[in-house]
């Protein structure tokens, strides 16, 4: 049977030239920052958990709690995202991101008491919620099939440098304090400067968000084809623009608005693609990425560090999850996100093992627990190690394959749906982390977290389709089959 051009977009990959490559990569850089503020402000409470405990003389669980609660914020305005983007569009959600960030970060910082600070904390996660969605959503609207994968992973890129920026500024001030619960700057103790700076990244997402064109799939949905036209002939610049048009068109031919009707299937009540991509959103979590960037500083002055070398040993991780992203990037699109999933996957269970037996060799409790050597090294390459095949894998893969693996009707609502359940399990494991520690040791909760990177693997070994290379409008794409494919 033969198929049309538009079902073959790899039948000639060298056929499609980019010649507005730069202005591609401009565009998705300028979305990819709302990524940026999803990184800093899930970290830069890292380096004032210590002194907001301190302060407003908290336990483990409140502390926890004050912790995790953004993530609230994540998942209502991660699910809230793909509607008002649907119905606003996505250059104005993207204004609305950096405004709510604005506020929460000069909130935060200001906050008299625990409730306060709270408020403004889920406050910052709406907008870190819905900047979570957009990116992944506007960028693998507006990128080639060719390179979707390595545009899409400038998400995940913008998220390690803003948790690079944030533990470097909560460093500096810190030591420019010497502590981060000393007054540094009007009064105003370190801990809360670092929550302020928060301003500088919100103003500059939203400042750049104004200059980007709007999606195309939102402006053919809201009949204005002739400009959809001019942004895919002025960004993408396809072989043929006119071809573009229409294969988008048609894919959204029969889309009048999504609604929540359209997620019914038949896995469980719903479509089955909707069940892998939330299985892939709470596998990132689970495997404890975060329990690592937001108690690092924590964690290591448990075990013997000084703060000064617990802010500098979280500062190396971050860099170290930076660096490796390059290599997501780089290979995202040469060897297809199944592979790179399954390596991560594999190389997680590793450095979380080795974690997980140094943890169970700690002697004491509390603040007076120490890893007696070599436990102490073994844990730190242990827990970096997990860090490098998380960057270079899940990190961004994660994102790339959410932002492209549903079928255009149902995309704003999927992903959205997807990506707030990515934050509650992050919001569980943060939630969970120092209570379970305390309870059971260190040792223990590493182990549930290598557990789950076993079982990250069979999921995507068995489940996870392989859409590398597809356009979005491609009618091959496996939207409702739930058929096990080979790596």
């Amino acid at each position: 049977m033969g198929t049309s051009p538009a079902e073959q977009p790899n039948s000639n990959p060298g056929a499609e030239k980019t010649p507005h490559l730069g202005k591609i990569i401009i565009i998705t850089m300028a979305a990819a920052l709302g990524g940026l503020l999803f990184g800093f402000d899930t970290s830069v409470i890292n380096g004032a958990v210590n002194s907001i405990q301190s302060d407003f003389n908290l336990g483990s669980a409140a502390i926890g709690f004050t912790v995790a609660i953004t993530l609230i914020g994540c998942a209502i305005g991660a699910w809230f995202a793909g509607q008002l983007a649907d119905v606003w569009g996505r250059k104005p959600v993207m204004v609305l991101a950096a405004l709510l960030f604005v506020a929460s970060s000069i909130g935060s910082a200001y906050a008299f008491a625990i409730w306060d600070l709270m408020s403004w904390r889920v406050i910052g996660g709406l907008a870190i919620g819905i900047a979570s969605v957009i990116a992944p959503a506007y960028i693998g609207e507006m990128a080639p099939a060719r390179l979707r994968g390595a545009l899409s992973s400038l998400q995940q890129l913008a998220i390690t440098l803003g948790i690079f920026l944030a533990l470097l500024s909560d460093a500096g001030l810190a030591r420019a304090a010497g502590g981060a619960g000393n007054e540094l700057w009007w009064g105003m103790p370190a801990w809360r400067w670092m929550l302020l700076v928060g301003v500088i990244p919100a103003v500059v997402y939203g400042l750049l968000s104004l200059t980007i064109p709007e999606s195309p799939h939102f402006l053919i949905r809201k009949g204005r084809s002739k400009d959809a036209l001019a942004v895919i002939r002025r960004v993408t610049s396809p072989v043929n623009p006119e071809q573009r048009l229409k294969e988008i068109e048609e894919s959204l031919e029969n889309e009048k608005r999504s609604t929540y009707r359209d997620l019914r299937g038949t896995a469980f009540g719903l479509q089955p693609i909707l069940w892998i991509g939330i299985g892939m959103a709470a596998f990132q979590q689970l495997v404890g990425i975060n329990a690592i960037f937001y108690y690092s500083t924590t964690l290591w002055q448990s075990v013997g560090f000084s703060q000064e070398d617990s802010f500098t040993t979280s500062v190396i991780t971050s860099i170290i999850n930076v660096a490796l992203t390059f290599v997501a990037i780089f290979f995202v699109d040469r060897v297809g996100r199944k592979l790179l999933l399954l390596v991560g996957s594999a190389g997680m269970f590793v450095g979380l093992v080795a974690a997980a037996i140094s943890f169970s060799q700690a002697t004491g409790s509390g603040d007076s627990l120490t890893l007696a050597a070599p436990w102490g090294p073994i844990a730190l390459v242990g827990a970096n190690l997990f860090v490098i095949f998380f960057a270079a894998t899940w990190g961004p893969v994660m994102w790339v394959v959410l932002g492209e693996v549903f079928p255009n009707k149902i995309r704003g609502l999927a992903l959205g749906i997807a990506t707030a359940f990515n934050w509650i399990f992050n919001f569980i494991v943060t939630l969970l982390f120092p209570i379970m520690s305390a309870a059971v040791g260190l040792g223990f909760v590493y182990a549930g977290f290598a557990f789950f990177a076993v079982l990250s693997f069979w999921f995507v070994k068995a489940l996870l389709p392989e859409v590398s290379g597809l356009e979005l409008e491609d009618k091959n794409k496996l939207v409702t089959r739930h058929k096990p494919t080979t790596a």
